[in-house]
């Protein structure tokens, strides 16, 4: 690899010296409004919202100052990028604490919680996804292919398909399906983003057990994640996609419950251990 010059080194340290600053302040709000959260619980699920998109700009810096990182230096920042995985992981986290982390259920076991951010509106939940994947994004495609982070990414990108999804107000949500009702574009993109979420952290997890793990409980995930999308379409009206998930999520039962068996005829069949 060839040397770095003290010019770039200097012009390095120089372009990311703001970025830090802006972090450091960034953190700073963050310990204030969870002391204010720790004192006192009203409001706590707005300021939760805050902190969620708080940490998503940080994670913007990150990835920024790893490119600057590449371009100046030549060199990949493992530290900011596992700092910019990490923030993405208590952005959900503070989601989570808002609509919770329940992947397949009725929403009645969560619909107290989301009404504490009714005035927070379909719009704004929309770009704070969409927003939050992108982040992800950003950073899953700077670590690179190979990067030793690339199952943990599905444990990731799985956790916020479910703040989606759980973001959404079924109750309301096929009363508001009319274009002569307002946001309706924007609830309409919101709905297919989740159907989307739901079906890649199906896939994915299934990816995950077949070409690594051979975990059971990768492969339960990835068919609660099935069943979530399916009562969406249930909710929405869509029956033959229902029903068509619903044929899916059988096979894919079939198909674990075989597993199961074998590893259980396994080891019943092996030796005890320390004897050959």
């Amino acid at each position: 690899m060839a040397k770095v010059s003290e010019e770039a080194k200097k012009q390095y340290y120089d372009s990311i010296t703001s970025y830090k600053s802006v972090i450091e302040q960034a953190q700073m709000r963050e310990k204030n409004l969870r002391n204010i959260i720790q004192h006192d619980e009203n409001g706590a699920p707005y300021k939760k919202l805050i902190l969620a998109e708080e940490g998503i700009n940080m994670v913007s810096y990150y990835v920024l100052m790893n490119s600057l990182s590449l371009n100046l230096l030549g060199i990949k920042n493992e530290n900011f990028l596992n700092d910019a995985r990490k923030r993405c992981y208590q952005s959900i986290i503070y989601l989570e604490g808002i609509v919770t982390s329940y992947i397949d259920v009725p929403f009645s076991e969560y619909e107290e919680k989301l009404a504490l951010i009714e005035g927070y509106d379909d719009e704004k939940r929309y770009n704070l996804i969409r927003k939050t994947g992108f982040a992800v994004e950003s950073v899953k495609e700077a670590f690179g292919v190979n990067t030793k982070w690339k199952w943990s990414f599905v444990e990731l990108e799985g956790r916020m398909a479910v703040v989606s999804k759980n973001l959404l107000n079924l109750r309301e949500l096929v009363k508001q399906l009319d274009p002569r009702v307002e946001l309706y574009e924007i609830r309409m993109s919101f709905l297919n983003l989740v159907k989307r979420q739901l079906q890649q952290a199906a896939d994915r997890y299934r990816e995950k057990y077949e070409l690594s793990t051979q975990r059971l409980d990768d492969f339960k995930l990835a068919i609660d994640y099935l069943a979530a999308l399916r009562r969406i379409h249930m909710i929405v009206g869509e029956r033959d996609k229902a029903e068509d998930l619903k044929k899916k999520v059988d096979i894919w039962r079939t198909k674990m419950d075989k597993d199961q068996q074998s590893i259980d005829k396994s080891r019943k069949s092996a030796p005890p251990e320390g004897k050959k």
